[in-house]
């Protein structure tokens, strides 16, 4: 019986998926062409957990040999020029739809303005502010349609690009980003995700979520984010963290179907579907 059940579960979800990637989707997004010997280079995906300031400071020699992709406000902070990532991708709605924001504006004025060869991955629904001509930024687009269901679905899907695990958190089509281009090595830093450490309920029946960063947080961020939760109740933020760990073991049996290994190196980090390594 329960094997019945997991089959029209599996078949609803793969007629859903093929139907939100037609309806949502754009079709003919491909993920860039970097050549086999980036693709051996390997690529290192930086997370804003707080213990990245560690691997950046003990792991500067790996960091060095291997491609960087950073995300979210990491552009705002010293490390940016710091370690002039290959690549930046940025997945959450705030980024484009609060741009008089002080802290958001300082990112996209850090991003304008690189003066390395970086490639800015962003949804393709996302509406993309001015930005000055800049020859060494490439903008790439990319979809964030959620897909579920039978493994050969999930693969026929992801790999054309067109849709990839429900997208919960940066992190996830950062990671898909990286096995879309072919990287046989994915290494995974500052992906703390120790988010139930520090989750609470105040007196008044309000989630109260802390989530440091490696970098000191603009108070008017800090205090959006904790606004942001406050309209949730507890049981919506537990499943959203749930969507975001089942995600992981969905990628880390997709990239195994590619033959490519994700491997986390981020200390006491909370992903459990990727194997670890110290660096």
């Amino acid at each position: 019986m329960d094997k019945i059940k997991d089959f029209v579960a599996k078949l609803w979800q793969s007629l859903l998926s093929v139907v939100k990637v037609v309806l949502l989707s754009k079709w003919g997004i491909k993920w860039p062409d970097i050549g086999n010997e980036r693709q051996q280079r390997g690529i290192v995906i930086l997370g804003n957990g707080p213990s990245l300031n560690d691997t950046v400071a003990s792991a500067t020699d790996f960091l060095a040999t291997h491609d960087l992709l950073a995300v979210n406000f990491a552009a705002s902070t010293p490390l940016f020029n710091q370690l002039r990532p290959n690549y930046y991708l940025l997945a959450d709605p705030h980024f484009f739809k609060a741009l008089d924001q002080p802290n958001v504006a300082k990112m996209w004025e850090a991003i304008a303005n690189v003066d390395w060869d970086m490639h800015l991955f962003v949804p393709v629904n996302a509406v993309m502010p001015p930005l000055p001509a800049n020859s060494k930024l490439t903008i790439s687009r990319y979809n964030t349609t959620p897909v579920e269901g039978f493994a050969s679905i999930e693969n026929l899907l992801y790999r054309s690009a067109t849709g990839m695990p429900r997208p919960r958190n940066v992190l996830i089509p950062s990671i898909m980003a990286a096995i879309g281009m072919g990287y046989k090595h994915i290494y995974l830093a500052g992906a703390d995700h120790s988010w139930t450490r520090t989750l609470s309920v105040d007196d008044n029946n309000n989630v109260v979520s802390i989530q440091p960063h490696f970098y000191k947080e603009d108070d008017r961020e800090v205090q959006r984010s904790r606004t942001e939760y406050m309209h949730y109740p507890l049981h919506t933020i537990m499943y959203s963290f749930y969507v975001a760990f089942k995600s992981y073991f969905t990628i880390a049996r997709y990239a195994s179907h590619r033959g490519i290994e994700v491997i986390n190196i981020t200390p006491g980090s909370f992903i459990d579907a990727f194997p670890r390594q110290k660096v």
